[in-house]
């Protein structure tokens, strides 16, 4: 890894110190920079978790990844510049069955500074937060338009969030992912990793999608469309607000090149179908 040019590549500028600034700089440059894609997955290659890979295709092709990719090599980045870093396993709960996925489902990080622990995630599309939730709190944690917090019960932790429409004391809170602290490694995400990647029951296998934060908002590619997402702006009324556009399948890959930086070299194929509720629920 060259650390300086990883920087360069998420927009990245100043001293890297290990900080909590810097931490929270780098978590919300790398989300700004480098999209959500599994883009390989639909245009005949394979997601591989070989960080010198990760490396290379993140940052010198400049392209984006899954959950396990963009989180894997911003682990890298972190444990280079100091930080204290542990993987950690989470079950991400489905919108489609309400049942959570298997364990390693997801990728996420804990990252440990001055005796607080911070929980990052730059791998998880529209959900996502964008910067680090603090693990030392059950209370609610405002980013921008968004409130989440991290509910801890019987040694299991739940990140929830509450919709832009149900905002307040007494809105109701939604699950997002839980997780345990128990820390992994890379290779305990290899068959999930693979799963992803071949099963009907995957969001990863059943759509392409690419989806990147914007300066308030956020920008998504996923079968024949793009969708733009404004979001609200606090204290002025204004609600989140989305126009969706059809697109014809000559013209995806120009958008993807000029709306979030990927070329692709291998011809895509646009997919949209629906997800499969799993066998197995968790």
């Amino acid at each position: 890894m060259d650390v300086e040019t990883y920087l360069s590549r998420v927009g990245f500028a100043g001293p890297a110190e290990p900080s909590l600034d810097v931490l929270r700089s780098l978590h919300t440059c790398h989300l700004l920079s480098v999209p959500f894609e599994n883009l390989t997955v639909h245009s005949g290659g394979r997601v591989q978790l070989d960080p010198p890979l990760l490396y290379d295709k993140i940052v010198n092709q400049r392209r984006g990844g899954i959950c396990f990719e963009n989180n894997g090599l911003f682990s890298w980045l972190l444990d280079k510049l100091g930080f204290q870093v542990t993987l950690l396993s989470g079950q991400v709960k489905s919108l489609i069955t309400g049942y959570y996925g298997p364990p390693f489902d997801h990728l996420i990080l804990m990252v440990s500074f001055d005796g607080q622990r911070w929980l990052c995630d730059v791998g998880f599309g529209v959900q996502g937060f964008s910067g680090p939730l603090s693990l030392e709190t059950s209370a609610p944690q405002q980013q921008a338009h968004r409130v989440y917090r991290i509910r801890k019960d019987m040694g299991m932790c739940f990140l929830e969030w509450q919709r832009e429409e149900n905002r307040g004391a007494d809105g109701d809170w939604a699950e997002i992912y839980k997780f345990t602290l128990e820390p992994r490694c890379m290779d305990d995400f290899a068959e999930m990793c693979q799963y992803h990647q071949s099963s009907p029951s995957s969001l990863v296998f059943c759509k392409s999608l690419c989806t990147i934060l914007k300066p308030g908002g956020r920008l998504t590619y996923t079968g024949r469309r793009l969708i733009s997402t404004t979001f609200p702006t606090e204290g002025t009324g204004r609600v989140l607000e989305t126009t969706t556009r059809k697109l014809r399948d000559e013209e995806i890959p120009g958008i993807l090149a000029e709306k979030f930086g990927v070329i692709l070299y291998s011809p895509l194929v646009p997919k949209d179908e629906a997800v499969t509720p799993p066998p197995v629920m968790y």
